[in-house]
């Protein structure tokens, strides 16, 4: 993941070759500053690239970004897996606005992503 603008409240990313730019919510917005303040209160001088470092990848910028092993050892205490939030935090955009090209736009998916989730969220449709 490149590195996000906050200016413009977006985020890019190469995904299977295409840059791809997400436009975060304005929670997700709020919560990226406040990550990166944290990252740069904690590690100033770390030259990882990443979004997101554990203390070790953070002053070695050659290490991967952070694994999943590590971002789902977070998530073991709740007993779901990132990839169950995520695709819940998508069905719930889905149900809110049932626009497939909102998605699209907001999680950098694939459009037929988009209309099965609106589908999903919205059967009788």
């Amino acid at each position: 993941m490149n590195a996000p603008d906050l200016a413009h409240a977006t985020l890019s990313d190469d995904l299977r070759g295409q840059l791809h730019t997400v436009y975060p919510d304005t929670l997700t917005h709020r919560l990226l500053g406040e990550w990166l303040q944290e990252r740069h209160d904690q590690w100033p001088a770390s030259p990882s690239p990443h979004l997101l470092v554990t203390t070790h990848s953070a002053h070695h910028p050659a290490l991967p970004p952070v694994s999943y092993c590590a971002l789902r050892r977070a998530f073991d205490p709740s007993g779901i897996t990132p990839r169950q939030v995520w695709s819940d935090r998508v069905l719930d955009e889905a149900r809110q606005t049932a626009d497939p090209v909102h998605l699209v736009h907001l999680f950098g998916i694939h459009p037929g992503t988009a209309v099965r989730y609106v589908h999903t969220a919205h059967p009788v449709r």
